[in-house]
């Protein structure tokens, strides 16, 4: 079980759809930032938004650590930041990663998938966890299904081939666990 780094998407659309426990079950220990969290947590409990207490119910129960970048990193976050046209929570992310010896990523953003995949990281989206949580037994088709229509019709950018593409390959692992 890999110690991994999360960015804020994936936790925010396991948590909106009552998943975030994977994280969990699945890693031996799941980090994320101060950024992360007054993106995720922070900002979203002052609007009223039911995934953040979530998350901030996880970060309370303690499996879900802040840990932020050395002093000696803040430089290289601003080369990221200023080179790489990244966000600074994101340019964080990724050297919180690398100081801490993660093996993951946990992320949703194109340009920071790269980037993580550039410095060496296995990258995992939010269907990458639910896919290898159905692998495990750790939850059903019909939970991945769900999520699903959860997210492609109301939060997540997700096309219809590409729902498509994430359910077949969800049927696939079902059908490889009998």
């Amino acid at each position: 079980m890999p110690l991994v780094v999360s960015d804020a998407g994936p936790l925010i659309h396991l948590a909106q759809v009552g998943r975030l426990h994977l994280l969990r079950d699945l890693f031996r220990g799941v980090l994320i930032t101060s950024g992360v969290k007054r993106e995720v947590v922070d900002v979203g409990v002052d609007l009223g938004y039911e995934d953040a207490f979530v998350v901030r119910r996880a970060v309370e129960e303690g499996w879900l650590m802040i840990r932020d970048v050395s002093g000696e990193a803040v430089e290289a976050v601003e080369m990221l930041v200023r080179g790489e046209n990244v966000s600074v929570s994101d340019a964080e992310t990724l050297l919180c990663a690398r100081e801490s010896g993660a093996e993951v990523v946990l992320v949703d953003e194109r340009v920071l998938s790269e980037l993580a995949r550039m410095y060496g990281f296995g990258v995992w989206s939010t269907w990458t966890i639910l896919l290898e949580a159905l692998g495990r037994g750790l939850i059903g088709l019909p939970d991945v299904e769900a999520a699903i229509a959860e997210l492609a019709e109301h939060r997540h950018k997700l096309s219809d081939e590409q729902a498509a593409e994430i359910l077949e390959a969800a049927r696939l692992v079902a059908s490889e666990k009998r």
